[in-house]
């Protein structure tokens, strides 16, 4: 039986130190790296081996987990640790950054018989300290297979979304519509406030059916985007939610008239719920359009 890998960890800021706690327990052991003492010295307190720079990590570990800030921080710590891996290493980056970085990493850690994973994350610091993040992992399917497993310690769902730089692209589009409805958030609060209604109940309302129906992700179940077949099953379905949010949207947007609120979103949703659904503009968008 294999010996369990090594793990590294570089970057214990919000979401990395929460991710960094779950691998503490680790059978294989955990090295942790931050530029700053008091991030590193709970970790060192519980046990953990602790490096005095990216080139140490590189030294005690299989696999390194990198969470740090943005693109110059991750090319400057992969840099690194391409000089100092051993061949074989695997190097993930959970920092969500340009999918082209991550490809152009790739290149360069493969020439040196490194892997490198393009794993960003979704679910926040609660989800961290929960071990409930979500991985959407980029790289090869070896690779992806040795890091599944410590992966699982602060994740409950780890995917693989393709080849090098298919991670960050499902990152971006998940939060792509992350806030695009931060957006229509803010858009409904000034609907509700031009109302006279009190928006903090509002708020509760929207989480509290959010939690019940899923939310946006409610509806995200086909397998492809194009128009839906006559035959297909969920043609019924999704023509059903189209009318309801044609219908709704329609009463919003007269009610914003009213008000004198532009709703620039509402008009588009209006627009695109039909086509973007597969089943094309129902009878409340033709008749905005004809009216």
């Amino acid at each position: 039986m294999n010996a369990p890998l090594r793990v590294g960890f570089i970057g214990l800021g919000n979401m990395g130190a929460p991710m960094a706690q779950r691998l503490l327990a680790w059978p294989g052991g955990l090295t942790v790296c931050d530029t700053r003492p008091e991030a590193v010295r709970p970790f060192a307190e519980a046990g953990a081996a602790v490096a005095d720079s990216v080139a140490g990590v590189a030294e005690e570990a299989d696999v390194v987990c990198v969470a740090v800030l943005d693109d110059a921080q991750v090319r400057a710590v992969v840099t690194e640790l391409s000089s100092a891996a051993a061949p074989g290493t695997v190097i993930a980056v959970h920092s969500t950054i340009a999918d082209r970085t991550a490809e152009e990493l790739a290149v360069t850690c493969a020439e040196r018989g490194l892997e490198l994973l393009d794993a960003p994350i979704s679910g926040g610091a609660p989800g961290a300290k929960l071990g409930r993040l979500a991985v959407m992992v980029g790289g090869s399917a070896a690779a992806f297979e040795r890091v599944r497993e410590p992966f699982g310690c602060f994740a409950d769902l780890v995917v693989h979304a393709g080849e090098v730089g298919s991670g960050t692209r499902m990152k971006l589009a998940r939060n792509l519509l992350h806030f695009v409805a931060f957006t229509a958030a803010t858009e409904a609060q000034r609907l509700a406030e031009a109302a006279g209604l009190d928006i903090t109940t509002l708020g509760k309302i929207v989480r509290h059916s959010d939690a019940v129906t899923g939310g946006p992700g409610a509806i995200m179940l086909r397998d492809r985007t194009a128009p839906i077949e006559p035959d297909d099953f969920w043609l019924s379905i999704l023509r059903h939610v189209r009318d309801l949010g044609e219908k709704d949207l329609g009463l919003a947007l007269e009610l914003g008239d009213r008000l004198d609120l532009d709703l620039p979103l509402a008009r588009v949703a209006l627009e695109r719920l039909g086509p973007g659904l597969g089943v094309g503009a129902g009878d409340k968008t033709l008749e905005r359009h004809n009216s």
